[in-house]
């Protein structure tokens, strides 16, 4: 495309929200890259002349940093220091025309399956033979697999399906054939990421083929870690779990968002299971996978939400006994069912109930740890910082979970596995060493 200058054009992608988003960044570097348009994702030299933001939509506070990011990046267009401003992602595709009125000098905004049209900015072609590949965002050693796109749920609270629409399965064949790609250029952990994990292959194979996919993908040699993110609770399929405790290579870890224990705010949220049968399905889990890490999420200050609901959630957690919480207070969206629920509790008060939770999750996280201490775990190497290195055992993901802090003088290799023996632990961080 023609710009202002007569340099090259330079495409920086900035990436809001979660690690679908980052998925979608990634493609969207590798169709670019394959056009031969020169592209790199949040760059600090600002040596490039067109930004692309792509926007996250979830909840309030999301929404407000997408706006200020895309009103950033208008005031350098403003002050000549870019030619192109576009914006994509989960905003955009929701509130598109009230962004075009509002940020005219926005060059144009796309929704989040216009990745053609986007490249049609750049009189680039898409290029299906390119399907699976992308520039990775992340350390070479470990990288996403998004499966699906969209949700067929209906819980009151999400304004995701408005966002990213009806569920769609990924063929078998096509995610086996990007996970073998991400292998040959260095990858060793895959997670696998979608709106919803469990609902995989009903689309498209009218049965949930989950379990075969893992087989498939855990086949791959150089795979060493594939990790479950987002699975919803209701109708789980307990064969997943079969497959995970078969293949060494399937982490014990599973990722499964909950969002409340008392039956009130469940059947508000409408999650379609009860506290009992939640409590069922853990034990279940735990019965078919020994040491299972189990990592889940919550929702605070949901409409109607009393504080006899946070004292059950609170009895819950102990009982359950989860070994990583994460917690977000309720936003009130609209064109969700529970938008047309009273929004009465103040942020504030969301806000102290999430620490209150949050709290009492930490002395549990505190007490799990110490069991860790003396014991020696596979510990993969992220990063060299302030002269110690980072890493994580399986059951820990990136960014959201424990690390592991290792000292000593001899050098380590990111991205490779080393045995660590663990000798002090605390709220979220483990520290060791490597033994032979």
């Amino acid at each position: 495309m023609k710009a202002k200058t007569l340099k090259k054009d330079k495409v920086n992608i900035i990436t809001l929200g979660c690690s679908k988003n980052m998925v979608d960044s990634e493609v969207l570097s590798g169709q670019l890259k394959a056009n031969e348009i020169d592209v790199v994702h949040e760059n600090k030299k600002f040596d490039h002349n067109i930004v692309v933001v792509n926007t996250c939509g979830f909840i309030d506070k999301a929404k407000e940093e997408s706006i200020n990011t895309i009103l950033e990046q208008v005031e350098y267009k403003k002050q000549g220091q870019l030619d192109k401003v576009y914006v994509t992602g989960c905003l955009s595709e929701r509130y598109k025309n009230n962004l075009e009125e509002a940020i005219p000098e926005v060059d144009a905004f796309f929704g989040t399956m216009e990745l053609p049209l986007i490249l049609k900015q750049f009189e680039a072609d898409y290029k299906a033979e390119l399907l699976g590949e992308r520039l990775l965002t992340t350390p070479k050693h470990y990288a996403y697999l998004k499966i699906s796109e969209g949700c067929n749920r209906t819980c009151s609270f999400c304004a995701i399906p408005l966002m990213r629409g009806r569920h769609v399965s990924r063929p078998v064949d096509q995610l086996v054939a990007e996970a073998e790609n991400l292998v040959k250029m260095g990858v060793k952990e895959m997670m696998l990421i979608a709106q919803e994990l469990t609902y995989y292959g009903l689309d498209i194979y009218k049965k949930r083929m989950l379990p075969d996919l893992l087989n498939r993908l855990a086949d791959i040699k150089g795979l060493e870690w594939i990790r479950l993110h987002y699975a919803y609770p209701t109708k789980f399929p307990l064969e997943v779990l079969d497959v995970m405790r078969e293949r060494d290579n399937i982490c014990n870890y599973l990722d499964m968002p909950l969002q409340h224990a008392s039956d009130n705010m469940l059947k508000a949220m409408k999650r379609q299971i009860t506290r009992g049968e939640m409590e069922d399905l853990v034990s279940a889990i735990r019965e078919k996978v020994p040491g299972i890490c189990l990592r889940t999420t919550l929702i605070a200050g949901f409409p109607g939400e009393t504080l006899d609901d946070i004292e059950e959630l609170k009895q819950f957690l102990a009982k359950e006994r989860f070994d990583r919480v994460g917690i977000f207070t309720y936003s009130h969206e609209e064109d969700t069912s529970a938008y047309a629920l009273a929004d009465t509790i103040p942020q504030e008060e969301k806000e102290r109930r999430a620490q209150e939770i949050m709290e009492f999750q930490q002395e549990l996280s505190y007490e799990l740890n110490q069991e860790k201490v003396g014991k020696t775990f596979k510990t993969l190497i992220d990063k060299k910082e302030a002269g110690r290195y980072i890493g994580r055992t399986e059951f820990d993901s990136v960014e959201v979970d424990n690390e592991v802090i290792i000292a000593g003088t001899a050098p380590l290799k990111t991205g490779e596995f080393y045995n660590v023996k663990i000798e002090r632990a605390y709220d979220y961080d483990l520290e060791g060493v490597v033994v032979k």
